[in-house]
């Protein structure tokens, strides 16, 4: 969704009603995740998916409909033998859809949300899938107010509480109430789509490597930062277009620096007077994940001088060194698939065994 909102807001400013699918709920083996959305618009144009092929040409016509209707419809794809090929999932999932009309009357706050999402602020919509309230419906819920309403004040006010809770840890889901928002009762399904800033890539240590690193880190959609000490190496035109370059001692930088629990650290610095301080630093804040590059003789190394400072065996085992799964990898090209594989891995809690060996669900739930 967030991908495909420039286009999307193209049209509603222009005044050109769409189409817009999102997924709210998925079972078993679906192919995308909540909140991922395909949105029909003028002239028949087509932008994003909802199953990476599979049914996107039934949404296609749903959407035409929906736009046509200006009726809201609540769509659930799964597999089925008759006709797998033509609607069905062929992976064996499931995946629901909401198929809503967006116009200016009925999203008077959509442009608003675009410039957030565009800007980094986040902000969280709330959209009525089911039940007896107006489904369609939509409410806009940022940290200092609101926009719209889904029908009722009761709903309304459960619902910016919760939307503004699942903000906090940038989740996506289908939440369900009662027609008042009473929080017992669940008939009345709304879909709460956050839309959190981009998780942070920090990159430390300015040489190839990082710039490959920083390049599969903007890809997969993290606010890239590069940072060293070294100004000849720490460049802007060293890096991809997007990427923030710093000039400064890195573990100076990153006792300056927010983190979360989605934040990637990357030491690439390759030289105790930098990795090391920079290493204590890390190892006692929160992130996703933190990895180290060198050899397994600089690992030891690295390892005994983090223990001579004090850090614990639980932080220390934080530490995913060296860097990156077993690929083979020689290039930095091939070094930083290596290291965003091993980010994905730890992040959905994958293996990184070939799937011709494993078995289950090839997309488990998170």
């Amino acid at each position: 969704m967030r991908d495909i909102l420039p286009v999307l807001n193209g049209w509603y400013t222009a005044g050109l009603p769409f189409g817009l699918a999102t997924v709210v709920s998925t079972s078993r083996s679906a192919p995308r995740d909540p909140g991922a959305a395909m949105a029909v618009g003028p002239d028949d144009e087509v932008v994003g998916s909802v199953s990476g092929g599979c049914v996107e040409g039934a949404v296609f016509e749903l959407a035409q409909e929906v736009v046509a209707s200006g009726e809201a419809r609540l769509e659930t794809f799964g597999y089925s033998d008759e006709d797998a090929f033509a609607v069905g999932l062929t992976c064996g999932g499931e995946i629901t859809l909401l198929v809503r009309s967006v116009t200016a009357a009925t999203d008077p706050a959509f442009a608003e949300i675009a410039e957030s999402v565009a800007a980094g602020r986040p902000v969280t919509v709330a959209t009525v899938a089911d039940g007896p309230a107006h489904r369609g419906a939509t409410l806009a819920v940022w940290p200092d107010r609101v926009a719209g309403t889904l029908g009722t004040t009761g709903l309304d006010v459960a619902v910016t509480a919760d939307a503004r809770g699942e903000l906090a840890l940038g989740a996506t889901g289908l939440r369900h109430y009662g027609p008042r928002g009473e929080r017992r009762e669940d008939a009345v399904g709304v879909f709460l789509h956050s839309f959190a800033p981009p998780p942070r890539m920090l990159v430390f240590g300015a040489i190839d490597y990082a710039a490959a690193v920083a390049r599969i880190g903007a890809f997969l959609g993290y606010r890239v930062t590069v940072c060293d000490a070294r100004p000849v190496f720490a460049t802007p035109k060293r890096f991809p277009e997007g990427v923030e370059v710093v000039v400064d001692w890195p573990h100076r930088y990153l006792g300056g620096t927010e983190t979360d629990d989605r934040t990637v650290i990357c030491v690439l610095t390759h030289d105790p007077k930098f990795d090391v301080p920079l290493l204590e630093e890390a190892l006692r804040r929160p992130a996703a994940y933190i990895g180290a590059m060198g050899s397994r003789r600089t690992h030891d190394d690295r390892m005994k001088r983090l223990t001579e400072s004090g850090l614990t065996e639980a932080e220390r085992s934080r530490l995913r060194s060296p860097v990156g799964l077993d690929l083979g990898a020689r290039t930095p090209e091939e070094v930083a698939v290596s290291v965003a594989a091993e980010i994905v891995a730890l992040r959905w809690g994958g293996s990184g065994a070939p799937l011709t060996a494993t078995a289950g669900a090839i997309h488990p739930s998170a």
